[in-house]
C-alpha cells in the first residue's frame, strides 16, 4: 500500500459541483458542519472579487487539501492518545539518544500511546522502531535532503507527505497529547519552541513537553542552561514559564511524567469567563481550600470552585461525567497554570513536583 498523499488534480463538472452545493444549501440550519461548510464555500467565492495573486491561491489550495487529507487519516485515531517525538534526522543507530528513543517509544505503547514523528531517518526512525508501524504515524515534510520516509513508516497509509512546514506543525500538535523532545539541529529547536509558544500562550492545551537526553548527554542541560541565564535574567521570561518543560534520562522517567500529568487532569475549556478544568475524579475539600490559598493569584475574582459540567459543555458528550473545577482565571500565567494541573495531580501527596 502507498504511503498517503495527496490525491491527483481531478476537477468535477459543473453540475456535480452545483449538486454538491445545493446538498449543502439544502442541509439543517442548525447543523454546525453544514454551518462551517458554507462558511468556506462563501469565504471561497470572495476570493473572485479580492483579486488574489495565483501563487497565494496556489498556497491556500494546497494548504487546504494537505489538512483535509491529513485530518482523514487521524481520524480514526481519535480516542487513542498519542506522544509527538522530535529529534534529529542524523542520529545514528549507536547513538546512545537512539537507543533512548527506542525504548520510550516501545514503553509509550505498552502504557497505550501512539507516536508521531517527522517519519525520517535518525531519531524518527528509531522512535518508529520501538513503537512499531501499527503505533506510529509520519508527518513528513517534501525536503531536497534528509528528509524522505524511514523504513518503518515508508508506504504505510498513516504516513502523510506536506509541503509546508505550518501544516505540518499543526498536526503535531492538534494530534498529541504530550510532545517529547531528543537532542536535535535546528528543526528539532523549531518545533519544540512551537509547541513551547503555543503552550505558553494559552493557544494549545497544556500538555507534558519532556526533553529526553540519554545519560552522559548534556544536550539539554546546556540548553537549560542558556534559558535560565539569558532568557530568564532578562526577565524575557517569566520563573514558572521554566515547570512548563522537564529534562529526563530515562525512559521510565518520560513515561511516568506523562502518566503522572494526567493522573487526574483531563483537559481544560473556556466558558466565558471562566476555564474549566475537566478531572477525572473529584477532589477533597481539604484540597480546593488548599488550592485556593496558593493559587490566589491565577484569580480575577471569586474562587476555585468544584463543580458539575457547564450548559456550554454539553456539547463534548465525551467529558460530560467529569467533574469540573471552574474559576474565573486571569489568563496571565500558563507556567502557573501548569503548577495547578500537577497540584491537582499530586493532591493525595500534598507535594508539588519540583
Amino acid at each position: 500500500m502507498k504511503a498517503s498523499t495527496l490525491a491527483p488534480r481531478s476537477i468535477p463538472t459543473n453540475d456535480e459541483i452545483l449538486t454538491q452545493v445545493q446538498a449543502l444549501l439544502d442541509a439543517p440550519a442548525d447543523n454546525l458542519q453544514s454551518m462551517l461548510l458554507k462558511e468556506l464555500l462563501v469565504g471561497v467565492l470572495k476570493l473572485k472579487s479580492a483579486n488574489i495573486d495565483t501563487l497565494d491561491l496556489k498556497i491556500l489550495n494546497r494548504a487546504i487539501k494537505e489538512l483535509r487529507h491529513a485530518f482523514r487519516v487521524f481520524q480514526g485515531y481519535r480516542e487513542q492518545p498519542k506522544v509527538s517525538i522530535f529529534g534529529s534526522a542524523r542520529t545514528r543507530p549507536d547513538d546512545p539518544n537512539y537507543q533512548l528513543a527506542v525504548r520510550f517509544s516501545k514503553r509509550l505503547v505498552e502504557h497505550g500511546y501512539m507516536v508521531i514523528t517527522g517519519g525520517a531517518d535518525g531519531i524518527m526512525r528509531a522512535a518508529q522502531e520501538g513503537a512499531g508501524r501499527e503505533h506510529s504515524f509520519g508527518v513528513n515534510i517534501m525536503l531536497p535532503f534528509e528528509q524522505g520516509p524511514n523504513k518503518v513508516i515508508a508506504d504505510d497509509p498513516k504516513l502523510v507527505t506536506f509541503k509546508y512546514f505550518f501544516t505540518r506543525k499543526l498536526m503535531f500538535v492538534k494530534e498529541s497529547q504530550a510532545a517529547a523532545l531528543f537532542p536535535g539541529g535546528f528543526g528539532t529547536h523549531d518545533e519544540g519552541f512551537e509547541v513551547l509558544t503555543l503552550v505558553q500562550t494559552g493557544k494549545s492545551q497544556p500538555q507534558p513537553i519532556l526533553c529526553l537526553q540519554a545519560p552522559g548527554c548534556d544536550y539539554w542541560s546546556h540548553w537549560n542552561d542558556f534559558i535560565s541565564e539569558q532568557l530568564l535574567s532578562r526577565h524575557l521570561i517569566s520563573p514558572e514559564d521554566l515547570s512548563l518543560f522537564k529534562i529526563v534520562e530515562s525512559d521510565e522517567e518520560a513515561v511516568l511524567e506523562i502518566e503522572r500529568f494526567y493522573r487526574i487532569y483531563h483537559s481544560i475549556r473556556y466558558v466565558e469567563p471562566s476555564l474549566v478544568i475537566r478531572l477525572k475524579q473529584r477532589l477533597p475539600e481539604a484540597t480546593i481550600a488548599a488550592v485556593n490559598e496558593e493559587f490566589a493569584d491565577l484569580l480575577v475574582e471569586g474562587r476555585f470552585i468544584q463543580q458539575d459540567p457547564l450548559p456550554e459543555e454539553f456539547d463534548e458528550p465525551a467529558a460530560k461525567d467529569f467533574p469540573r473545577l471552574v474559576f474565573h482565571s486571569n489568563r496571565r500565567s500558563a507556567g502557573r497554570l501548569r503548577q495547578l494541573i500537577d497540584r491537582i495531580n499530586t493532591h493525595d501527596s500534598g507535594v508539588i513536583r519540583p
